[in-house]
């Protein structure tokens, strides 16, 4: 659903809340149909941007808790009797990543 303008194709929402985004930003950012995406407000304006895979987010967990625990001390793996909780959740982001990543 695009409306041709002087500045080129303006996407419009629909009753559903859905846009359609240009083919041109798609191909630049590399989302493809079956691509997750975040969208959050910034400054007052609608932000969207594709969804890191989670094999990239566990890395960067990974390093965020190295970087702590040089400044902490020693630290427990996640093997030693981690929350339950948070096991459950690890082993889902895991799975996301072998899901997501293999695409």
């Amino acid at each position: 659903m695009f409306i041709p303008t002087l500045c080129g194709n303006v996407p419009t929402v629909d009753s559903k809340g859905r846009i359609v985004l240009p083919q041109d930003v798609r191909e630049r950012l590399g989302i493809t149909p079956g691509t997750e995406v975040v969208v959050h407000e910034e400054d007052g304006k609608a932000v969207v941007k594709p969804e890191d895979c989670p094999e990239e987010i566990l890395e960067r967990m990974e390093q965020l808790i190295a970087d702590a625990s040089l400044n902490r001390g020693e630290t427990t793996p996640l093997s030693d009797g981690a929350d339950p909780i948070a096991e459950k959740h690890r082993d889902a982001v895991r799975r996301g990543a072998e899901n997501h990543c293999d695409e």
